[in-house]
């Protein structure tokens, strides 16, 4: 089931606690640009269907990354996307997106989504996984 752009909103408004809906938008597009080059395949696809589609459609057409980042450099790389970012406030983003992300996919999907990527993303989902 496909979550409402309201409601996927509010939830990573209230876990960022951002001034500002504008702002919650802004902090979700980069990370799902970014969440969106290190997916493939029916995974991607399956994951897009359960975003809103202003958000499936940035998680379909992702920013290039020529290998998958780990998940410090993720968070670097989205601080040096946001304006006045720091590697604090980008990992405060990141998870409140990410997590909002766990959510609307579920437990399987999301286990599916952490098995193409790098050790330790199911931390910065909220997620965390038996060592």
């Amino acid at each position: 089931m496909t979550v409402r752009w309201e409601a996927f909103l509010d939830q990573v408004q209230e876990r960022g606690e951002y001034g500002s809906r504008q702002e919650a938008e802004r902090v979700a597009r980069v990370v799902l640009a970014l969440l969106g080059a290190h997916l493939v395949g029916e995974v991607r696809a399956q994951l897009a269907a359960r975003l809103p589609e202003g958000f499936a459609l940035i998680l379909l057409n992702p920013l290039q990354s020529a290998e998958p980042l780990p998940p410090e450099r993720f968070v670097r790389a989205t601080a040096a996307w946001i304006e006045g970012a720091t590697d604090q406030t980008a990992a405060w983003d990141v998870s409140a997106v990410l997590s909002t992300v766990a959510d609307a996919a579920g437990d399987g999907l999301i286990n599916q989504i952490l098995l193409q990527l790098p050790a330790g993303y199911d931390l910065l989902f909220g997620r965390p996984q038996p060592a």
